[in-house]
């Protein structure tokens, strides 16, 4: 069965247009790879963002709330640094200094430490909490993007590098080929990672034990970033695409579904204590909240003005409180109805 076949099965097993599959079956044949996907450039906001705002820094971008110490950190980039945010009052509490800046933070585990990704300094930094301590910093391949934590390593996203560094005992062990540009990265299991491609289109699946790539299937028109639920699902926003795809990671990647989300959608978080998806669109400015129904697609339920250019989110796993942060210098912070 060739790739156009697959794909026009795919889309209506889904409910995709006839544009969409073509654009799928496409991804990946060409010689010449179209620009990655941006988020929109948002407008001005019209309405007064959702519940508080407070400034946090300078061009604050990637967030991630850890649970056991309380704090939010929050990537600043202009300087390159990290804010250290008290989730319940919104304080700043520490700033902490980095040799470059990151677009995207992960918790290696609950407690800490921080994985920050520093793209202009090509290393990953990590970094203690409470403390603000830079343990450590190990240099990876070109313009590390993202970085996530399992079976006792972690896995970069060298986007420029067309790889993934694996890092275990503060150094790089194995470094990994990647579809052209990996972005965000996820873990659906223990023992699996997912990537996205944002250039090539594609979601990778590596085995984080045997340090090997399993598979890589179309992830869309223009993909940007991946949350997953722990339990065998990746969720990709299609930001050129204006759709939320879900895959089940197994030994392969399986398609399940597609949900709509117009606006230009870009930044993702997950509540998998509540079986919420929240998805920022940097078109309008507007935050919306999304239930998970296992293999069914994502239904919308409502969305919530934010601050102006909202590409990142963090959610409490605690109380569900959610955390965007706004490219003005502000952070917005916004406890959803029960």
């Amino acid at each position: 069965m060739n790739g156009l076949v697959r794909a026009r099965l795919t889309a209506k097993a889904c409910g995709w247009n006839a544009a969409v599959a073509l654009a799928l079956a496409g991804c990946g044949s060409s010689r010449e790879l179209p620009p990655s996907p941006e988020p929109a450039v948002a407008p001005r906001a019209a309405e007064k963002p959702a519940g508080r705002v407070v400034r946090v820094g300078p061009m604050p971008e990637g967030a991630v709330l850890d649970p056991v110490s309380g704090l939010l950190a929050v990537a600043l980039r202009s300087p390159g640094g990290l804010a250290l945010v008290d989730a319940r009052s919104g304080r700043v509490v520490r700033r902490v200094r980095l040799p470059g800046a990151a677009r995207h933070l992960q918790l290696e585990r609950p407690g800490g430490p921080v994985l920050a990704p520093l793209e202009d300094a090509d290393v990953l930094a990590r970094v203690s909490l409470p403390q603000g301590r830079v343990i450590d910093t190990v240099r990876v391949r070109r313009q590390p993007h993202d970085a996530t934590a399992t079976a006792g390593r972690i896995f970069v996203g060298d986007e420029l590098g067309d790889t993934v560094s694996v890092i275990a005992g503060g150094r790089v062990v194995r470094t990994l080929p990647a579809p052209v540009h990996p972005g965000g990265l996820a873990v659906p299991r223990p023992d699996r990672v997912g990537v996205v491609a944002v250039k090539e289109r594609k979601l990778a699946l590596y085995d984080a034990r045997g340090l090997r790539e399993l598979h890589r299937v179309d992830a869309g028109v223009g993909p940007t970033h991946v949350v997953s639920d722990g339990r065998g699902r990746l969720f990709v926003v299609d930001t050129e695409g204006d759709a939320i795809l879900v895959f089940r990671a197994g030994r392969k990647l399986e398609l399940i579904c597609r949900t709509n989300v117009a606006g230009r959608p870009y930044g993702i978080a997950i509540d998998v204590r509540r079986r919420r998806l929240w998805v920022t669109t940097t078109a309008s400015n507007r935050l919306v909240e999304l239930a998970l129904r296992g293999d069914e697609p994502p239904l919308t339920v409502t969305s919530h003005p934010t601050v102006r250019q909202a590409n990142t989110i963090a959610v409490d796993p605690r109380n569900g409180r959610v955390f965007v942060t706004g490219r003005d210098g502000m952070l917005q912070i916004f406890q959803p109805p029960r």
